[in-house]
């Protein structure tokens, strides 16, 4: 099984689809292409209809973009345990990470991720209101599971762990239930192994280097 990723520093993506391979278990290989550079176009295009990041080769299965390639992980390797079992709360983390999925645009905008950085910045109202909103979902699911979001790691666990590496590097500050959440993804051992790889990289992408250097 091959998974295709771009800069360990700056790829939320690659992030959400490696997160779920590495919490899974599952063997896989990685290869890791730069973020504007002629070879990642090149390469990928001959791989994927989308010439994007992340991929997914797995034999004859060929899955593009992060929420499938986790759908496909579950379904494919973990009997569907990457969704909780109980029917409603199934279809409440499905909402959530499809929140995520699609949602929070201004967020994404004007806080890209740049693991290796500490940054300040002026946020729009959007981007405000976008942090309180995922405040919301952390401190109400942190409530109820005083753990991952449903108890026990899932999909949903996956596609909001960039987010929490966005507030980590911009000093976004949530209250105290919403940061116990956050402090349960940073001390996962999978995240930190992709930490520890980010901070290695010595690329620059100039369109990811929002804000003001804090350090």
């Amino acid at each position: 099984m091959q998974l295709y990723i771009a800069n360990k520093n700056y790829s939320t993506w690659s992030l959400r689809a490696w997160l779920m391979l590495e919490k899974s278990g599952v063997n896989f290989e990685e290869t890791k292409l730069n973020l504007e550079t002629p070879e990642f176009f090149s390469t990928l295009k001959n791989i994927t209809p989308t010439a994007k990041v992340p991929c997914l080769v797995d034999g004859d299965s060929l899955v593009w973009e992060s929420l499938a390639i986790c759908e496909y992980i579950s379904e494919t390797y973990l009997l569907g345990k990457g969704w909780p079992s109980e029917i409603s709360q199934r279809a409440k983390a499905r909402a959530l990470a499809s929140e995520m999925h699609a949602g929070f645009n201004a967020l994404r905008n004007e806080m890209p991720m740049n693991i290796r950085a500490k940054r300040k910045l002026v946020l729009s109202e959007q981007a405000k209101r976008d942090i309180q909103r995922i405040e919301q979902i952390f401190t109400e699911q942190y409530e109820q599971h005083r753990g991952w979001l449903f108890g026990e790691w899932s999909i949903v666990d996956a596609m909001y762990a960039p987010v929490v590496l966005r507030f980590q590097t911009y000093g976004i500050e949530l209250n105290e239930l919403a940061t116990a959440y956050m402090q349960q993804v940073q001390d996962c051992p999978a995240l930190q192994k992709w930490i520890k790889a980010a901070l290695e990289e010595t690329e620059w992408v100039e369109m990811d280097e929002a804000g003001e250097d804090i350090t």
